[in-house]
């Protein structure tokens, strides 16, 4: 199971040469967006069109949430590190996603995640 932040699926998204083809390297492993990734994506949409085409886009791909107490941790980390790492409301949920899971999240943005607990974050591909 891979878990996607949204830097990586929109890289995927655009058809970024390094985002495709790691995407086509994972063969038949199962694709995870967060729930709150895709409403990221979504909110990226200009209109009605692009929405769309983006829900098409994204619809093979697993969507979750995390658990009830998945939720609770979350707002407890949010408690504690909002202040002092300024940490985003939808990256604590991302992050909490992929914990709850068990599993790295792939990301470029370590830094929006360096201060959770329990999370791995893992650089998919090569940016130039």
């Amino acid at each position: 199971m891979i878990v996607v932040d949204t830097d990586v699926m929109v890289d995927v998204l655009r058809g970024y040469p390094p985002a495709v083809a790691w995407l086509e390297s994972l063969g038949d492993a199962e694709i995870v967006l967060p729930g709150s990734v895709a409403m990221e994506l979504i909110q990226g949409c200009r209109n009605s069109h692009e929405q769309r085409r983006l829900e098409e886009r994204v619809a093979p791909y697993a969507v979750l949430w995390p658990e009830p107490e998945g939720c609770d941790q979350a707002l407890a980390t949010f408690a504690r590190l909002h202040l002092s790492s300024n940490v985003g409301v939808l990256d604590v949920l991302i992050a909490q996603t992929a914990i709850g899971l068990r599993t790295p999240l792939y990301t470029f943005n370590a830094k929006h995640y360096r201060d959770i607990e329990g999370l791995k974050t893992v650089e998919p591909y090569s940016r130039s």
